[in-house]
């Protein structure tokens, strides 16, 4: 299912054993455009600190009573590493993290979750990872060698920035569209109203993205303004189906990431 990101902000974290927090943002990297982790908010049992949970535990999420089911128990996550969320995530912490909760690591892997494409368990040892030309051990060689280099970012920080076209500004970013299955951001939602008097709110694909600017907190395509303004409406009250998305991605000229 596609959902925004924001459409889960103020979610309880539910452990095994009883409520761990609400969720107030999410990390994701910005080069394969997967959702690493939640930020969630313990409250005063655990001195109100800030704790991440990873996609790895999430079992479902129930939308009627706003929760979020975690295979997590409230003593695993009390005694597990402290990470500042003010401060960026190091590749190390990120080990610490994953070595801890016994999840592998993503970034070891050449697929969304480093042996897989879903953020599930490890594999047992015997089990063997299709082949790929890019090899895991050369992925895991790579980022060793950037041990620093985490590419994480907030979603809560990237909210309004601005998006360019080839002829102009198209608009800011409102929120961000997600498959809650990969954990995986599909979609930019970008707001066209504050160059498209009267406009509408449209999608792109994260792979058409040309160029993101953190410092300028913006955010380069190679589209126009004309093909922004013929795209297929986005209907947040619709929810988006493969046959939008179809469409969509017929207009842009784009191959489907489900192809």
């Amino acid at each position: 299912m596609l959902r925004k990101v924001s459409s889960i902000k103020g979610y309880a974290i539910q452990a095994t054993d009883g409520e761990l927090g609400s969720v107030k943002e999410a990390y994701f990297d910005d080069e394969r455009w997967g959702i690493r982790y939640l930020v969630v908010e313990t409250g005063s049992w655990l001195s109100r600190r800030s704790v991440l949970i990873s996609p790895f535990s999430i079992q479902d999420i129930d939308d009627t009573d706003e929760l979020i089911h975690v295979s997590l128990s409230m003593d695993q996550v009390k005694n597990s590493p402290d990470i500042d969320t003010h401060q960026p995530v190091s590749r190390q912490l990120e080990g610490e993290f994953s070595d801890y909760y016994g999840y592998s690591n993503y970034w070891s892997g050449p697929y969304l979750w480093g042996a897989g494409g879903y953020p599930v368990l490890p594999l047992p040892e015997s089990a063997s990872i299709p082949p790929i030309e890019d090899r895991p051990d050369q992925v895991a060689a790579r980022a060793a060698d950037n041990a620093e280099d985490t590419r994480l970012r907030s979603s809560a920080n990237v909210d309004g920035y601005h998006i360019g076209g080839t002829d102009g500004e198209i608009g800011h970013v409102e929120d961000f569209i997600f498959d809650d299955e990969a954990w995986a951001i599909r979609y930019f939602l970008v707001d066209t109203r504050n160059w498209w008097p009267g406009g509408r709110k449209v999608l792109l694909g994260t792979n058409w993205i040309a160029h993101i600017d953190w410092t300028d907190a913006t955010v380069q395509t190679t589209l126009t303004r004309d093909q922004i303004k013929e795209s297929p409406e986005y209907d947040p009250e619709a929810g988006i189906d493969r046959d939008y998305e179809n469409r969509l991605h017929r207009h842009y000229d784009r191959q489907g990431y489900w192809d």
